[in-house]
């Protein structure tokens, strides 16, 4: 299992996105946009081969933090065995716009943890 990415909300995603580029050398892919919810996000890829997510909203920081644990039935079984465990699970398992497989639950203090292949 590994940290897949770390998401961000904030206010101007242009100004976001070219902050990280500018001065922490990220490479961003061409963005994504749903044009059904007018969603929009960015990521951006580092040296080291972290992954930073962001993502438009009203308030910003902290969104979510995204595991990988390497396949769709390792999302489903996990995924299982938290909302057994009585955690609320917000969405998935699922394959999004953006061509993720992934679950989203509740976690400690009320932090989103995204769980992906």
């Amino acid at each position: 299992m590994k940290i897949e990415h770390i998401a961000l909300y904030v206010n101007d995603l242009e100004a976001a996105k070219d902050f990280f580029v500018r001065y922490f050398d990220a490479v961003p892919n061409a963005g994504y946009h749903n044009p059904r919810t007018d969603f929009r996000s960015y990521f951006l890829t580092f040296a080291d081969g972290a992954r930073l997510e962001l993502m438009p909203a009203a308030r910003t920081g902290y969104a979510h933090i995204a595991f990988s644990v390497g396949s769709q039935e390792k999302v489903d079984a996990l995924t299982a065995r938290l909302k057994a465990d009585g955690l609320e699970v917000l969405s998935g398992p699922r394959t999004t716009g953006d061509g993720y497989y992934e679950s989203c639950v509740l976690a400690v203090e009320g932090n989103q943890i995204e769980i992906t292949v």
